[in-house]
């Protein structure tokens, strides 16, 4: 092993995961692709450190239309210390019940997909949206670490994201997340639960666009003005349409 400790660790994570979560990660890219090729949605959510891989799947160079990330700024910071600092996040994504009040607002209909995205799977926030996304007949895709089924459940129904998830994908991050443990320094170092929850959505895209090919489907997608041929205004069509989707979408909702 070389001297790049945590490098060479996610390494090892992310050829584990590619092997060993083919099939799960396959699973979900046809759930999510038949959703938007039927007119549908897929849902990515999370709280906390999991807003990340949210924020990274739309808009983002080389994503398309029919994602939908749920960013409920309650559950994300803006600094350290303060109303909009970490300690009353981690409050509320602990706080039951508050994650159906905000996805309530959003357009979550029958056949659409979920990704719920939590390290540890345990927080109220996963727990309470995919439980959410179920009863409204949404297939849930958890994004998590398995082994923190070891730990006691943190939901009062004693389940955890991958106990209520119709698929779920094992990141394969270690229990406390940080990788990196040096001799003499108090805790282990560099986390990694977020990076390889990032990889997990660009798996996610690049087979659900796969997919949907095979589906005679192909969405609009946000391109880099770097593409030869594009330029900044190359995505206005991009974001109208994915403004129509959600207008339908709402309209699907109230008409249901």
């Amino acid at each position: 092993m070389s001297n790049a400790q945590f490098t060479d660790r996610l390494q090892e994570l992310l050829s584990t995961l590619a092997t060993g979560q083919d099939a799960a990660l396959d699973q979900a890219a046809e759930a999510m692709a038949t959703s938007i090729a039927g007119g549908g949605l897929v849902h990515l959510y999370g709280s906390g450190h999991s807003v990340i891989p949210v924020m990274d799947s739309f808009p983002r160079y080389g994503s398309f239309v029919g994602l939908n990330p749920l960013t409920d700024p309650r559950l994300m910071w803006s600094s350290v210390l303060g109303s909009n600092g970490v300690r009353p996040l981690l409050w509320l994504e602990r706080t039951e019940n508050y994650a159906p009040t905000y996805l309530q607002t959003q357009p979550i209909d029958s056949g659409d997909t979920m990704v719920v995205f939590s390290h540890g799977g345990r927080n109220a926030a996963p727990v309470d949206a995919a439980m959410y996304a179920q009863s409204k007949g949404v297939t849930v895709v958890g994004v998590t670490s398995v082994a923190n089924v070891s730990r006691p459940a943190g939901h009062s129904s004693g389940k955890r994201l991958p106990d209520v998830s119709d698929i779920v994908i094992d990141t394969g991050v270690p229990i406390e997340d940080a990788l990196v443990e040096l001799p003499g320094w108090p805790a282990p170092l560099a986390g990694a639960s977020t990076i390889v929850a990032c990889v997990v959505v660009g798996e996610l895209v690049s087979r659900t666009a796969g997919k949907l090919l095979e589906k005679g489907v192909t969405m609009p997608t946000f391109v880099s003005p770097t593409v030869p041929g594009a330029s900044v205004a190359s995505n206005d069509h991009v974001f109208e349409a994915y403004r129509k989707r959600m207008v339908d979408a709402e309209e699907g909702v109230k008409a249901g």
